[in-house]
């Protein structure tokens, strides 16, 4: 397979539970670590040729193991990726709010976690990693993830709309919506927003915005190939200075923001948007 790092819309129907599917193929690299980054998404990775190996989890309890299909919670740590050969797969960016409808269970049953894709999804996950497999390339390969998906989706699996409302206006926001304001917003205590929002996310409103704020920060910092000053970062992220922004990347990604990108810039190019052939034809 060709080294690809390409990235594709999803179908209609899957569009309010998923953003983008993403397809890699890297050749043999050397033995080191890739950093799976704290995000507003779900992570869904089906491989193509070798198992997942992660040989650390968010949940430091957790042990390291392979992965033919994972499905990854939201989390406030990173996870740790062993890179050794070549590997290839798609990435499938879950919405927190789609968690119901297409995995079967509230985000909050899964943060924090890494799970084998087969103890969420069943033999589903397995059919999914083999048609995958078999597709001749890349559009093949999205739209059979847009098949299945779209089978699977159950619509009426929503969270409510008061916490749908407070997750889009975090997101939207980048962060900088307080708890106590998004609690007004939605005419809901802060307290029973929390709980709700715990629940159907499974991050607190205040934790949720420190990974929205940090998510800008990291892809404002990737599209400029690493070369985004930090102290005009910050004010563009809404954090109190380059000290505050430091700390914060520190604390999400296990190190520094000049750091983390010396590091991963061979992980983290821009991946290229495939169109999609039907896109003139659909709403």
């Amino acid at each position: 397979m060709e080294p690809a790092y390409v990235r594709w819309r999803p179908a209609p129907a899957v569009r309010p539970f998923a953003a983008w599917y993403t397809g890699y193929a890297q050749p043999a690299l050397p033995a080191g670590w890739h950093r799976g980054l704290p995000s507003p998404y779900l992570t869904l990775i089906i491989t193509l040729d070798r198992p997942l190996r992660v040989a650390a989890h968010p949940d430091p309890a957790a042990p390291p193991g392979e992965y033919d299909t994972l499905i990854g919670g939201l989390h406030t740590t990173p996870a740790l990726i062993e890179q050794a050969g070549g590997s290839a797969g798609v990435q499938v960016a879950l919405s927190p709010l789609g968690a119901r409808a297409l995995l079967g269970l509230p985000a909050g049953e899964l943060a924090g976690a890494d799970l084998h894709g087969t103890d969420v999804l069943g033999p589903f996950a397995a059919e999914l990693r083999e048609r995958v497999g078999l597709a001749a390339d890349w559009p093949a390969r999205f739209r059979v993830v847009d098949e299945l998906l779209t089978r699977r989706a159950a619509p009426g699996l929503l969270p409510a709309p008061e916490v749908a409302f407070a997750w889009r206006r975090l997101c939207a926001s980048g962060g900088a919506v307080g708890p106590a304001e998004l609690a007004g917003e939605t005419g809901w205590s802060g307290r029973y927003l929390a709980r709700r929002f715990g629940v159907e996310i499974g991050l607190s409103p205040k934790v949720a915005g420190r990974v929205a704020r940090f998510d800008r920060a990291r892809r404002l910092l990737q599209e400029s190939a690493g070369a985004h000053p930090l102290a005009s970062l910050a004010v563009a992220c809404g954090y109190y200075d380059q000290a505050h922004l430091t700390r914060e990347f520190a604390a999400l990604a296990g190190l520094p923001p000049a750091r983390w990108w010396a590091e991963e810039f061979r992980n983290v190019q821009s991946p290229v948007d495939l169109p999609r052939a039907d896109s003139a034809h659909e709403r």
